[in-house]
């Protein structure tokens, strides 16, 4: 049976919840990362939606691709769609990624649904910082989600500057905005 990936680019990156045999990061050409996902589970409620990551159409996306064992396929598969299809504002898909060791592997992933009344593409830092500063869901502070995210990436060596700027607001600090949401 063919290997099984699975590629992270916000907290599963940082926190994928089930067994893999390999960790690689990977590049995900033809979507970006950006906090385009109201959230009304897991960092906000429906009364006071939180922000969380999806991928959106354009750019590229660094990320964490994790490699699953044939026999647990069934079962990641089973976990991911409980954790990621809550809301149904994510898309299910296969998509050709890149890996650090310049093989290209197909990769579960998952993109945001545009059409969603959840999508809310397109925000600003300043935006997106109001959008994410005090709201909490099931998982905790959104705050929490975004740091975490931030942190994660810099022990990586992955630069994304749209999401350090809000990053930066959310521990008192400004900057002027970046040229566009740049992906990770």
């Amino acid at each position: 049976m063919d290997d099984f990936w699975v590629f992270g680019y916000g907290s599963l990156m940082w926190r994928p919840g089930f067994d893999h045999e390999e960790t690689r990061q990977a590049r995900l050409f033809g979507y970006h990362r950006a906090l385009c996902v109201r959230s009304f589970v897991h960092r906000g409620t429906p009364e006071r939606p939180g922000l969380v990551l999806g991928l959106d159409r354009g750019g590229s996306c660094h990320g964490v691709a994790f490699r699953v064992r044939p026999e647990h396929r069934d079962q990641v598969t089973a976990y991911l769609r409980e954790r990621e299809l809550v809301t149904r504002v994510y898309l299910e898909t296969l998509r050709t990624i890149r890996l650090e060791t310049g093989h290209d592997v197909q990769a579960m992933t998952y993109v945001v649904d545009r059409a969603h009344p959840q999508y809310a593409g397109g925000l600003t830092a300043d935006e997106a910082h109001g959008r994410v500063q005090g709201a909490t869901g099931r998982s905790g502070p959104n705050e929490e989600y975004v740091l975490n995210t931030v942190a994660h990436l810099k022990t990586l060596g992955i630069h994304d500057p749209h999401l350090e700027a809000i990053a930066l607001r959310l521990r008192g600090g400004h900057r002027p905005e970046p040229s566009g949401q740049t992906a990770g």
